[in-house]
C-alpha cells in the first residue's frame, strides 16, 4: 500500500521539525547554563567571592565551549537534510501550513511520553526506542507559517542521543557493548554452528529498535570473524516517536566518517548533579571507535525506518513478504517498548523461519505505564512473558541475569544497574 499523501506530509514534518530541534541545542543549552551564572549573582557578594575563588565561574565558561562544540558536531549531522530523503522544511517555511499546530494534537501524549520513556531524571534507562509523540504547541498563523519551537521534551531527547553515542560508538562504551552485545552475537554464532560455511551467507537477521544501531552493526561485522549476515535496523517511525536516531544513523557516523575518533562530544555537560569532580562533566568522548564503512565486502547492511508492529505486523506490500523470512532476531532493551507485549512476541514468532533463533536481552521497563493518554499497556512480570513466549511457539534455553548499564556516566556518584534478562528461543 503506497504512503497516503497526509502521512507523507506529517512525516516532512516531522523531519523540519527535527532539524529545528538540532539547530536550537546550542540556544537551549548555553541557556540553561546561563541560569547558573543568574543564581551566582542573587547570592550575597562573600558568597560570589567564594565561587569565583574555587573556579566555579571558570567551569561555567568551560561549559559553554563544551556546549559549542556538541553544537558544531549536530549541525554536521544535519547539514545535508536530503540524506535523509526528504527536502525539509525548515523551522516550518513552506509546507503550507503551521507546522507548530500540526503536531499539538498530540502535546499531551508527549507529556505522557516523557514520563515514561527515560527521561533523564524518572527513568535512567533512556531507549532511543521509545515510543514517544511529537510535541508541540498551539498557534494559528497567517500567511508564513510559525516556526517551529522545540520542547523542553525534544532538547531532553537530544541531549540523551548524545549519550547513545557514548554507548555505542565510543570506546568508553565499550564495557556496556560487551556486556550486552557480545552474549547475543554468541549466541547466534551458537545457534548456527552447525550450518556449513559457504550456506550461511544467505542468512538473515534482523535488529529492531538498536539504539544507534553498532549492534546491527557488529552482526553485519561478524562475516570477517564468522560468516556473512545480512543486518537491518528497525528505528522509530516519525509519526510513534519524537527522538533522532534516523539523522544520527546515517550521518556523520556513514560515509561522511573517513577516520576513527573523527569527532569529540561532551555528553555530561547538561546536569552538574551527582558528579565527583569537573573532569566527570566535561570528559571528552571521542567517537567513532571504528570506522562505520568498514564492513566487509559484500556485506548486505540496511535501514528501516518504522514502528515494528507497522512494518512486520501486516503484510502491506506483495513484493516484500515478512513471514518466514529472517533466520534471527536480536531484541536489545526493546521488548518493552510494546503496548501490546502479546503482539510483539506473535509477530517476531511469525517472521522468524521454521528454527529460527530470537535472542533477547533487556529488562521489562515497560514504556506506556502509567501514561494519561488512554493508550493500551500489557505489563507482564518476566515470569509471565518467558510464559507467553511458549505459548506463541518458542523454546526457551540459555537463560540468564546479565547486569548491565544503560548510557551510565562511568565517572558519575550515581548509577542504575539492570539484572537484564537473557534468553534464546527457537521456534517451533
Amino acid at each position: 500500500m503506497p504512503p497516503q499523501p497526509s502521512d507523507v506530509e506529517e512525516e516532512e514534518i516531522h523531519f523540519s521539525n527535527v532539524i529545528t530541534t538540532f539547530r536550537n541545542y546550542a540556544q537551549y543549552s548555553l541557556a540553561a547554563n546561563n541560569r547558573r551564572r543568574k543564581d551566582i549573582y542573587r547570592l550575597p557578594l562573600a558568597d560570589q567571592q567564594v565561587l569565583e575563588a574555587i573556579g566555579y565561574k571558570k567551569k561555567l565558561d568551560q561549559v559553554d565551549d563544551a556546549i559549542r562544540a556538541n553544537a558544531e558536531f549536530l549541525s554536521l549531522i544535519v547539514a545535508n537534510p536530503e540524506i535523509f530523503g526528504h527536502e525539509a522544511q525548515y523551522e516550518g517555511e513552506g509546507s503550507g501550513e503551521d507546522t507548530t499546530q500540526r503536531g499539538n494534537e498530540r502535546k499531551a501524549e508527549s507529556e505522557s511520553a516523557a514520563e515514561h520513556s527515560g527521561s533523564s531524571h524518572s527513568h535512567p534507562h533512556s531507549h532511543s526506542h521509545s515510543h514517544s509523540h511529537p510535541s508541540h504547541e498551539h498557534g494559528h498563523t497567517h500567511g508564513r507559517p510559525k516556526k517551529y519551537k522545540p520542547t523542553d521534551f525534544d532538547i531532553d531527547k537530544l541531549r540523551s542521543t548524545l549519550k547513545q553515542f557514548v554507548r555505542d560508538w565510543s570506546e568508553q562504551g565499550r564495557e556496556e557493548r560487551q556486556a550486552c552485545y557480545q552474549p547475543m552475537k554468541d549466541a547466534l554464532v551458537k545457534h548456527f554452528s552447525h550450518v556449513p560455511h559457504e550456506q550461511r551467507g544467505s542468512l538473515r537477521v534482523l535488529v529492531p529498535g538498536s539504539g544507534l544501531g553498532r549492534l546491527a552493526y557488529d552482526v553485519a561485522s561478524m562475516g570477517k570473524r564468522v560468516f556473512p549476515l545480512h543486518a537491518a535496523l528497525i528505528i522509530p517511525h516519525p509519526k510513534s516517536a519524537r527522538i533522532f536516531i534516523l539523522p544520527l544513523s546515517y550521518n556523520p557516523l556513514g560515509n561522511a566518517t573517513d577516520s576513527i575518533n573523527k569527532y569529540t562530544l561532551y555528553p555530561y555537560v547538561h546536569s552538574f548533579s551527582n558528579v565527583p569532580s569537573r573532569q566527570a562533566i566535561l570528559q571528552p568522548i571521542s567517537i567513532p571507535d571504528v570506522l562505520p564503512t568498514a564492513l566487509p565486502p559484500g556485506s548486505d547492511f540496511s535501514l528501516v525506518a518504522g514502528d515494528f508492529e507497522e512494518i512486520y505486523g501486516v503484510e502491506t506490500d506483495p513484493d516484500e513478504p515478512q513471514a518466514g523470512e529472517w533466520d534471527a532476531i536480536l531484541t536489545c532493551f526493546f521488548i518493552d517498548t510494546a503496548k501490546n507485549i502479546v503482539n510483539y512476541l506473535r509477530i517476531i514468532h511469525r517472521i522468524l523461519a521454521p528454527g529460527g533463533v530470537w535472542v533477547n536481552l533487556g529488562p521489562l521497563l515497560w514504556h506506556w505505564e502509567n501514561n494519561n493518554t488512554n493508550d493500551t499497556s500489557i505489563e507482564l512480570d518476566l515470569e509471565e512473558v518467558k510464559v507467553l513466549a511458549r505459548s506463541v511457539g518458542f523454546e526457551i534455553s540459555n537463560e540468564q541475569t546479565i547486569d548491565t548499564t544503560y548510557t551510565s556516566n562511568s565517572e558519575g556518584m550515581l548509577g542504575y544497574i539492570y539484572h537484564a534478562a537473557f534468553w534464546t528461543a527457537t521456534k517451533i
